[in-house]
């Protein structure tokens, strides 16, 4: 590869990262939001790094040695770094759904002693988090009965009937990428990946308030809605549903 083609491959990189960043929200797809500010400045230092390097070779030797030699050269397997630059510009890889949470067993969620007063809302918004503490944690059993609402994608279920309601978390970055998972029984059987909000109440099926009890709900309505912007999150449903 030629020193004309390694600084091409900077500004390439940096021209992907500021444009997922700055001109859309592509980066939400690999890495949490705050990572925004960290990767705007590499794609900064990226494209000056090209430039400089290209004036630079302009006034100097443009890879040559005093010999006469070409040490500019690199691997050829090298070429291959053009493709994730090329990629962030052309072709976004889609982002991780159905097919990654339906291989994966969900995120074990976090113990809780105390619990909160629900409000009095219904349907309640709750996340898939919440909710499946309250099932499994509240020995106050607040959640029995109450009407609760939770977007998220459709999964296919493995086994059993119903499908499941997912969101996929993130702690850095898409390859840290962990599921939490709500079995829903009822309702219309939409296609994979499918955003929807879902209102309903716990399906029972266990010991409510024990490690016994399933993360479940019985579908009263299913409602599809827009994929969130930030969809690596586990958020309140910010979209009411409307009842047919």
């Amino acid at each position: 590869m030629k020193r004309h083609l390694q600084v091409l491959l900077l500004v390439l990189s940096g021209l992907g990262l500021l444009h997922a960043c700055l001109f859309s929200d592509l980066y939400l797809r690999y890495v949490k939001e705050q990572m925004r500010p960290m990767l705007i400045a590499s794609g900064v230092v990226l494209v000056l790094l090209g430039v400089a390097s290209a004036a630079l070779d302009r006034r100097g030797h443009g890879g040559e040695s005093h010999h006469g030699h070409d040490h500019s050269g690199v691997p050829r397997v090298a070429w291959l770094l053009f493709l994730p630059a090329l990629s962030l510009l052309l072709y976004a890889p889609p982002a991780l759904g159905a097919y990654t949470a339906a291989r994966e067993a969900p995120k074990a969620v976090a113990r809780q002693s105390d619990f909160d007063p629900l409000p009095a809302a219904s349907p309640l918004p709750i996340t898939l988090s919440d909710f499946t503490r309250r099932v499994q944690q509240d020995r106050e059993l607040a959640i029995k009965g109450r009407e609760v609402r939770m977007t998220g994608f459709v999964t296919p279920a493995k086994g059993g009937d119903g499908w499941d309601l997912t969101r996929i978390i993130i702690s850095c970055c898409a390859a840290d990428a962990q599921s939490v998972k709500v079995r829903v029984h009822g309702g219309p059987a939409l296609p994979a990946d499918t955003w929807v909000a879902v209102t309903g109440t716990w399906h029972p099926q266990g010991t409510l308030g024990t490690r016994s009890a399933v993360a479940a709900l019985d579908a009263r309505t299913v409602k599809e809605v827009e994929r969130p912007v930030n969809a690596y999150t586990d958020d309140l449903p910010l979209v009411p549903s409307r009842d047919p």
